[in-house]
């Protein structure tokens, strides 16, 4: 009777793990019990991953022997791409040491540098992928090709130093990865650089980015470009060379080219049809004065929708001819977009912003041998803008942007919403032009108590509503039957200074990422903020919003774990084997006390 009893117990054991089984099989739940939700997945990230319906294979190269920061690093990236997985099955992803020297490494070597080059280089027949393959098989350093491969494609290696109770060591460490699609890759920066910051606070602030690092990756290659980008020429903008890193960017998401205003002056009406059919213009430190044509073509986009990204100099100064002549003069400069600013509700002041938190300059001090040798000075015309305290998602979590020789603006009440995004330190004020600008202020040491109230000057402004045209109850320049005076809903982002958008270029000339100065070496987040200006102003599934998810990540404090370092290995490594021989003692005692008779 007992055995039956038993064996119905167990048979309804038995009925209750399988239909809990097909249940957990049509109904799929994930708990995150993590307090910040780090691991929930925004609503974009689920809308991303529907639309993936094949394999999308991400590559990781978190591999290998590093220090503990950066394991949490890879901890934390293999627990999201296991988030991710979890919700589409079609996402794989493998952890690959680009340094691994063992037997059966060299053809994941291979594929990885074809791969590299593929996502670089578009493959445009089978012929080409056939000669490339067999030139791939004959190369006799493999090491040295893939460091070079990854080299050439700006995924370079970061250099950590680990120290150990007082001793240091260098580790190498690739925190990138590349996603692969229907023979589409992508790179993916797994780890924000800020300035400085230790390697530990590097990686907190790059855990808090990697949800949204993966889905921008994530899109760029499961979705086709739709939105299209007018870089506007005509008026003395800034060469493309000199802006090629921000176009080689904004180029991996959206369709990007030139569009001249020079046809205005002939064919106003079917210049401004063409530029109706772009999504965003980008306006880059226009020179000369705009014709009040070309101010209504670019009016009428505006009130037609269309997104605009000023960044525009108030002020004629350059830093190349401060360097060669060691001083210039600082004037206005009349582009003849005064009133069409002030109606849209700002105005870019004529003046000079001078920051007491500001980049260095390098200066040519002496001779070392036959080279120059340089001294770095802090350059009060330079403004290092920090984000801090914003929240709105084109500037939350940025590091430092470098500005040079930024103007105030000033923002107007006329029913548009306005948001500034960044702006000086406390420890500012504006300096009225024209005014001559000498290398030798390097020697000035300011007295903070002159910056009283002066600071907070903004620089860079959002503006979003139906705006007005400038051209409502005035003459137009050219018939337009299509001229509406109260527009479509849309958004702007005014930047006062051009040069936030240049990229230095080496000594072959060659485009440098945006955001590096070679001269201080300190890299700076103009790239990720210009980024996330075009991001924002076209971006329609929310992406950008994913950046300000807020992810608390706990850190060692490593004085303290030295100060009880001892006290510690005893806790965790001593403590459970001497309770693990108490617990055998004391179990074999009682054993023999039973058994004994």
């Amino acid at each position: 009777m007992k055995k039956q009893d038993n064996l119905k117990k167990l048979a309804v054991v038995a009925v209750i793990l399988i239909a809990l089984n097909v249940f957990s099989f049509f109904a799929f739940k994930r708990f995150d019990l993590t307090q910040d939700k780090r691991y929930t997945l925004s609503q974009t990230s689920f809308s991303i991953l529907e639309d993936v319906k094949q394999p999308l294979v991400v590559d990781v190269f978190l591999e290998g022997e590093f220090p503990g920061e950066f394991r949490k690093l890879q901890t934390e990236t293999r627990q999201l791409l296991e988030e991710f997985k979890a919700y589409n099955s079609n996402v794989t992803f493998r952890f690959i040491n680009p340094l691994d020297d063992s037997e059966g490494s060299d053809n994941d070597k291979r594929d990885l540098i074809y791969t590299i080059f593929k996502m670089d280089n578009p493959i445009r027949s089978k012929q080409d992928k056939a000669e490339i393959e067999k030139s791939i098989k004959e190369i006799p350093d493999l090491d040295k090709a893939l460091m070079d491969s990854f080299a050439g494609s700006g995924m370079m290696p970061a250099r950590v130093t680990v120290n150990d109770k007082g001793k240091q060591s260098e580790a190498v460490v690739f925190p990138w990865a590349i996603a692969t699609y229907e023979g589409r890759s992508v790179k993916i920066p797994l780890l924000k650089n800020s300035m400085a910051a230790s390697t530990a606070q590097k990686v907190v602030g790059s855990v808090q980015h990697l949800e949204y690092a993966f889905a921008n990756g994530f899109n760029t290659i499961s979705h086709a470009k739709e939105k299209k980008v007018a870089v506007i020429k005509g008026n003395g903008e800034m060469p493309d060379l000199l802006m090629a890193d921000f176009i080689k960017n904004v180029r991996e998401n959206y369709f990007i080219g030139t569009f001249t205003l020079d046809s205005v002056a002939k064919q106003p009406t079917q210049t401004l049809e063409y530029l109706k059919k772009y999504d965003l213009a980008v306006i880059t430190k226009p020179s000369e004065t705009f014709t009040d044509a070309e101010k209504q073509v670019l009016d009428q986009f505006v009130i037609n929708g269309g997104k605009t990204l000023w960044l525009v100099d108030e002020v004629q100064i350059e830093m190349d001819s401060l360097m060669t002549d060691g001083q210039t003069l600082a004037f206005p400069r009349d582009l003849n977009l005064a009133d069409m600013f002030f109606k849209y509700g700002f105005r870019i002041n004529p003046t000079l912003v001078k920051d007491l938190q500001a980049a260095p300059i390098a200066l040519a001090t002496g001779q070392q041998g036959s080279a120059a040798q340089y001294t770095q000075y802090p350059w009060y015309y330079s403004p290092l803008i920090f984000p801090d305290g914003n929240n709105n998602p084109i500037v939350s979590h940025l590091d430092a942007i470098k500005f040079e020789f930024a103007n105030g603006i000033d923002t107007l009440k006329n029913g548009i919403k306005k948001s500034v995004l960044l702006k000086s330190s406390v420890y500012s004020k504006t300096v009225g032009t024209p005014v001559e600008v000498n290398l030798n202020m390097v020697e000035e040491r300011p007295d903070p108590s002159q910056f009283k109230n002066t600071g907070n000057i903004p620089v860079a402004v959002l503006l979003e509503g139906k705006f007005h045209s400038v051209f409502e109850n005035r003459v137009l320049p050219f018939k337009d039957k299509t001229f509406a005076t109260e527009g479509k809903p849309s958004k702007m982002i005014v930047i006062s200074d051009g040069d936030v958008i240049r990229n230095q270029l080496d000594k072959n000339y060659q485009p440098m990422e945006l955001g590096y100065d070679k001269w201080t070496n300190q890299l700076y987040a103009n790239k990720e903020f210009l980024s996330n200006c075009v991001n924002y102003l076209l971006d329609d599934n929310g992406l950008i919003n994913i950046r300000s998810k807020e992810v608390n990540l706990p850190v060692l404090d490593p004085q303290k774990v030295y100060g009880a370092y001892d006290r510690s290995q005893f806790i965790t490594v001593g403590a459970p084997i001497v309770l693990l021989v108490v617990a055998g003692a004391v179990f074999t005692f009682l054993r023999r006390r039973r058994y004994a008779k």
